[in-house]
Order: C-alpha cells, then sequence, then structure tokens
C-alpha cells in the first residue's frame, strides 16, 4: 500500500504552487510510539507530506510524463511540534524546473504559525542519470496511483484540475 501523507488539496496552481492539508489524529497508530506521553507528528512524516504536495506538483508540470524522485532535502528546519488535533497545510511552490530537475520551496503551517520550511530537489531520472536504464513504464505516477490522486480533487474540479 502506498501511504499518502496528505488528506487533500486545497489549492493547486499548475507549474507554480499546491497547497495541501493533513488533519492530525490520535487515530493514525505511529502517533502512539512518538511519543507515547505527548504525541507529535514526526518531523520526517511532515518532510514525507511536503515532497508528496510537492512532487505532485512537479510531475504535473511535465504532464506526469517523468519519472519524478525525491533526490535531496536541502534544508529542513522546524520550528515547533504539531499534536493531534492539529491540521497541517503544506504550501509547496517551484523554484526552478529543468529537464533534468526540479527544486521547490515549502512552508508547512498550522493554523497561521509557521512550523516548518523544506526545500527539496527533485530528478527526473530518466533524463537526469546517464547510462542506467529504467523501466519503460512510469512506476512513479502509475495508472493506480492517477486513479487515487483524482479522488482528491473530484469535489471541487473548477479550482484543482489534475
Amino acid at each position: 500500500m502506498r501511504w499518502i501523507w496528505f488528506d487533500r488539496f486545497e489549492e493547486f496552481l499548475p507549474g507554480e504552487r499546491a497547497v495541501a492539508v493533513k488533519n492530525v489524529t490520535l487515530a493514525e497508530d505511529h502517533l502512539h510510539d512518538h511519543f507515547p506521553a505527548f504525541p507529535v507528528m514526526p518531523a520526517s512524516l511532515m518532510i514525507e507530506g511536503m515532497a508528496q504536495t510537492a512532487g505532485i506538483l512537479v510531475g504535473h508540470a511535465r504532464n506526469f510524463t517523468e519519472k519524478v524522485i525525491l533526490a535531496k532535502i536541502k534544508q529542513a528546519v522546524f520550528h515547533e511540534v504539531i499534536r493531534p488535533g492539529d491540521q497541517v497545510r503544506y504550501d509547496a511552490r517551484i523554484e526552478h524546473l529543468t529537464d533534468a530537475a526540479a527544486t521547490t520551496h515549502g512552508e508547512i503551517r498550522c493554523a497561521d504559525r509557521l512550523v516548518g520550511e523544506v526545500d527539496l530537489v527533485f530528478s527526473h531520472i530518466d533524463q537526469n542519470i546517464s547510462g542506467l536504464e529504467f523501466p519503460e513504464e512510469n512506476f512513479v505516477f502509475t495508472e493506480e496511483f492517477m486513479a487515487l490522486l483524482k479522488t482528491y480533487t473530484q469535489r471541487d474540479t473548477e479550482r484543482i484540475t489534475l
């Protein structure tokens, strides 16, 4: 099963910006282990939520034809913790996009508070890693994943189109 670390898109401006939200609840098993007496959303999972939000934005910029993978976390800074009952907003923006790669800047917010900032580098691996052969099919944006992604946008088709 594929883990998705956001619940829905709130905004999607192709080639520019995507905003996704995640409702953090005690129903999530990982919160019972991190930390049992003071459950918080792990920073690593917030980075993954931002990577998924930004990766879909980067993939959409190339009509989902490229195999987009996270190549590097340039920077991840967190200013406070997220607790059950909070809603996280991942605001991802494309800073630079080429045939071989993309860089993004993301802000993670809870209400109006800046919780964290994450700068990521994505690789279009078919364009960027010479000499290595990858499967012809797009193993990143599979048909199954694209069908799931469409469920995130069906409620508000006027604002968000993937």
